[in-house]
């Protein structure tokens, strides 16, 4: 699997822009940045004596776009959305990487870039690109959710509960984090934090059927047939399709693992036997 580095403020050679790319339109939720988040802390002054301290290295600072460049970039961000729109992952990939080499301040354009690379399953490239866009912003939620992720599709359990945590910590209302600890915990075996974390994230998304899955397949688990089955009707009532066998598969898009997706399946036949 290709590992596509990202070195913020190097440019490559870039695609052109073709000449009929559309003006940037407003970016999906899954990138919207919090004005908090891009406050940085200040650094502590020194208190050593000068004849016995370390010279001090600045850290590298990430250059300023200009106005023209921010606005290629932008054409660049868009363009690729259009293009993981039509399921042409590669080309977005291509442009989205000439969006973050001419504005590498823009925190959003890093996580569209690593969450097309996640669709493209290039983890390890993916992985890269949001770990440098906390490496400015360490509490920037939206990087983090889709860290959290890439780690809980992957495999890096431990690594998807301690980035997930962090993300709920930092924004309290975040059903995203809660949705995708519940899943970890669950393949982790522990099931009531599992529980809890579904529960958590069914409350402040009412409307989703997810976390209620989620939810259902932990109380399964913590061997209580009842309450999961309860939450998995509550799923049907939201989308009748719960009911389908065939209709499950959509899970792994949603984070599930095959193993969870065959469990969510054993609780339908046990409501709906064939």
């Amino acid at each position: 699997m290709a590992s596509i580095l990202l070195t913020l403020g190097l440019c490559s050679c870039r695609t052109s822009l073709p000449s009929s790319a559309s003006q940037p339109t407003s970016a999906p939720i899954e990138t919207t940045v919090d004005s908090s988040a891009a406050k940085e802390d200040a650094l502590e002054p020194s208190v050593s004596e000068p004849s016995v301290s370390e010279p001090s290295v600045p850290e590298p600072s990430v250059p300023e776009p200009s106005a023209a460049e921010k606005a290629e970039a932008a054409q660049y961000r868009q363009l690729g959305l259009d293009y993981r729109g039509q399921g042409r992952l590669e080309d977005a990939i291509a442009v989205l990487e000439n969006s973050v080499t001419l504005d590498p301040q823009n925190l959003s354009g890093q996580v569209i870039l690593g969450w097309t690379l996640h669709l493209a399953e290039q983890p390890e490239a993916a992985i890269d690109v949001l770990q440098q866009t906390l490496g400015q912003d360490e509490g920037h939620v939206p990087a983090l959710n889709a860290l959290g992720i890439v780690y809980l599709v992957d495999g890096q359990l431990e690594k998807a509960v301690d980035t997930h945590t962090k993300a709920v910590t930092l924004k309290s209302d975040n059903e995203i984090g809660y949705y995708n600890l519940s899943l970890a915990y669950h393949r982790l075996e522990e099931y009531k934090q599992a529980i809890t974390n579904a529960q958590q994230a069914a409350e402040l998304e009412p409307g989703n059927p997810h976390p209620l899955v989620a939810l259902a397949i932990a109380h399964w688990d913590n061997q209580d047939a009842t309450a999961a089955q309860q939450a998995y009707q509550q799923a049907i009532n939201l989308d009748p399709a719960y009911q389908d066998a065939w209709f499950l598969e959509h899970l792994k898009q949603a984070g599930f693992s095959p193993d969870q997706i065959q469990k969510t399946d054993d609780i339908r036949q046990s409501l709906y036997p064939i």
